[in-house]
């Protein structure tokens, strides 16, 4: 006989009871996840923001393009054409006389760039290499007008220039932000004039910070968001329309952006506008001793406890031998700062006030002792050899292979042909092995090496030297700097097949 049970109301009313705290408990928390959940995605969002075009808005008519004019002298007979002492030298000569060509007339060749107004009364940020050589340089601005621009200064070490126009109106301008303050990760808009197409605005992350490429002074922000030959000299802004750097440079294999670009940091680009402004010219602080990294066999060698500081190897007559700084001194503290290596201890230095007297502390034999030094000024101390007083090695030859490359030392008649200023020196690529990396990599015939693992070069002796340096440094590649009608970008070659 089957069972039947029944629940009184007063038990089905209890079991209600019990279960209503758990169903409770269960909506509480679901609540709680979908809150979380929620506030969340919103955080997201606010870190994402969905649209630059207010920002953009606000900042383009600080940012102008730059066109620059320069008079390229012209050519007589028929040099470029067939070599000197060819046969067919004279043949080619009489073809030229024939038709007009015998002696070329002096023509005008224009380049294009991008920069921005820092100050209403026209003051303008540039590249050098954007206006170098230029006999005339015009900036447009973003409402459509333009004006003629005249140079106030430059500083080749950080490659930055400055402009000045008069308007009859204040002009729009942007500020200088702490570039200091940018972290990895951070939005950034770069504008500027990529590949002539007028006013054009990008955006992406710092990729990196303290990037050092090619230079003493180097302080560059790496980025992703894209750069082209054109946005030379354009602003990097943050999300407040504060400039923190200066678009320079693109690593690239082909010539493009491929999302590595580096812009010279804000605060070092303040201070050399600032003595441009002021001076005409940059007057950074010399301490006048020569330098090397403190390495681990260094270190254990004489007795430090670790790899920070500076190993001085020279002390040449300046103002570190009035003060008593000696060869083999390890320089720890600068003005009250710690020294890491020898790039921050230049930094420190170059960035200091000409004329200061300041406290440098040393390690000198086990023991710390502290200097007063009066800084003197760089500028002053560089006498570099001219370039017709730098002799090649009598043995070299003119022209050698390496790294699929055939190079040359860059004469006075190819700087001609590449139409490149006197200042630009290097070695000329005059053929590239199409079966090599630095083919692959878009070096062709007519790019000049200005630079090889950070160092100048202009012999082929130089740069077999860097080459070995990286061997011996144990660097599976050299970074090279090439420029292709004066605009610069960097180049990573494989060493193993040297």
């Amino acid at each position: 006989m089957k069972k039947e049970f029944h629940l009184k109301p007063q038990a089905i009313a209890r079991r209600r009871d019990t279960a209503t705290p758990l169903r409770l408990f269960w909506l509480s928390t679901l609540s709680m996840i979908l809150i979380l959940s929620t506030s969340l995605m919103a955080a997201a969002q606010g870190g994402a923001p969905q649209s630059f075009a207010d920002l953009a808005q606000r900042i383009s008519p600080s940012v102008v393009n730059i066109t620059t004019t320069t008079t390229v002298a012209g050519r007589t007979g028929p040099q470029g054409i067939v070599p000197e002492g060819s046969p067919f030298e004279d043949f080619f000569r009489e073809f030229q006389d024939r038709n007009g060509g015998g002696e070329e007339r002096p023509r005008r060749s224009s380049a294009l760039g991008s920069g921005f107004v820092i100050s209403e009364d026209g003051y303008v940020v540039t590249n050098n290499h954007v206006i170098e050589g230029a006999d005339e340089i015009e900036i447009e601005f973003f409402e459509g007008f333009t004006l003629p621009a005249t140079l106030v200064g430059t500083d080749p070490n950080t490659d930055i220039a400055l402009l000045k126009v008069e308007a009859e109106t204040p002009l729009k301008f942007v500020n200088f932000g702490d570039s200091d303050a940018a972290r990895v990760g951070d939005w950034v808009v770069a504008m500027g004039n990529p590949l002539g197409q007028g006013f054009s605005v990008s955006a992406g992350i710092v990729s990196a910070r303290n990037r050092a490429l090619s230079g003493t002074y180097d302080d560059y922000i790496q980025t992703d968001a894209a750069i082209n030959r054109g946005n030379s000299g354009g602003p990097l802004f943050n999300m407040n329309g504060d400039v923190i750097g200066v678009n320079t440079a693109i690593l690239s294999p082909n010539g493009g952006s491929i999302g590595i670009g580096f812009s010279m940091a804000s605060n070092v680009v303040k201070r050399v506008t600032a003595q441009l402004k002021e001076y005409g010219e940059t007057r950074r602080g010399w301490l006048g001793v020569r330098i090397q990294d403190v390495t681990d066999d260094v270190a254990e060698a004489m007795g430090l406890n670790g790899t920070v500081g500076a190993l001085v190897t020279d002390v040449p007559e300046g103002p570190a031998m009035e003060s008593g700084m000696k060869s083999g001194d390890v320089i720890l503290s600068f003005d009250g700062n710690d020294v890491a290596d020898t790039r921050g201890l230049v930094r420190q230095v170059g960035n200091t006030e000409v004329g200061k007297t300041v406290r440098v502390l040393v390690n000198r034999e086990g023991k710390t002792e502290t200097l007063r030094i009066t800084l003197g000024r760089r500028e002053e101390s560089e006498n570099p050899v001219p370039a017709s007083q730098v002799q090649p090695e009598e043995d070299a030859p003119a022209e050698v292979d390496l790294l699929g490359l055939t190079l040359i030392p860059l004469s006075a008649e190819m700087r001609d042909q590449l139409q490149l200023p006197e200042t630009i020196k290097g070695l000329a690529v005059t053929a590239v092995d199409e079966t090599s990396e630095a083919f692959e990599k878009g070096l062709r015939s007519g790019d000049v090496i200005t630079e090889a693992g950070q160092s100048a070069v202009q012999t082929v002796a130089e740069l077999q030297d860097r080459i070995t340096e990286a061997e011996e440094a144990g660097r599976k590649s050299l970074l090279l700097l090439v420029r292709r009608g004066g605009d610069p970008r960097f180049v990573a070659l494989s060493l193993q097949s040297e």
